[in-house]
């Protein structure tokens, strides 16, 4: 895991990257700026459950990937999940949590992952675990509003203004960020679609 000191603010980023784009740049930069981090931790997952393994390209080259397009040093590309060999969210926060007392951690993640999120293995415990930041993304900013996610946990919902203190806040806490948009998806990009920013 990257070197964290007690008391920093850090966003936890987490996906394939398969491969990365600027989309994924686009939603880690916001984070940064609008949470008020001191680090971004963009972990590049061994694999996601949901998802077919196929088209999945190697980890090693995910993360070469991954770090050729994220200059910023406060963003740090890991894959300890791998090394770790946690394969659930879940599990990948308890053991961040475990390994690093003193520090804020908060989820990060796009709008269009939350109309899903309930299909992920055991996502009420991922809301309890940390504070949540839902990135806006094409198509899916009124579309978060129905999710299973969004219903259940209307209760913890956080105003944007306050998200640079989320990070700070017990959860269950969450927060839908709006923001520029990138119609860039890895899956677009393999099959050989491009896409493009919305500001």
């Amino acid at each position: 895991m990257p070197h964290v000191e007690k008391g920093m603010q850090v966003g936890l980023f987490g996906g394939s990257f398969n491969p990365p784009h600027a989309g994924h740049v686009l939603v880690a930069d916001i984070a940064l700026r609008r949470l008020a981090l001191d680090q971004l931790w963009w972990m590049v997952t061994p694999g996601n459950p949901l998802k077919s393994t196929r088209e999945l390209a190697p980890l090693s080259q995910r993360i070469e990937r991954s770090q050729a397009i994220t200059p910023n040093p406060r963003i740090k590309v890991t894959a300890f999940e791998a090394a770790w060999h946690v394969r659930y969210t879940a599990d990948t926060l308890a053991l961040v949590r475990a390994r690093n007392p003193g520090v804020d951690f908060v989820w990060i993640m796009g709008a269009d992952s939350l109309r899903d999120f309930h299909r992920w293995e055991r996502w009420r415990e991922i809301m309890l675990t940390f504070p949540v930041a839902v990135i806006d993304r094409p198509g899916a900013t009124l579309a978060f509003l129905s999710s299973t996610v969004a219903k259940t946990f209307d209760y913890a919902r956080v105003d944007e203004a306050d998200a640079p203190r989320l990070a700070r806040m017990k959860a269950p806490a969450w927060t839908f960020i709006h923001g520029p948009r990138s119609t860039l998806s890895s899956t677009a990009i393999r099959n050989g679609h491009a896409g493009t920013v919305r500001r």
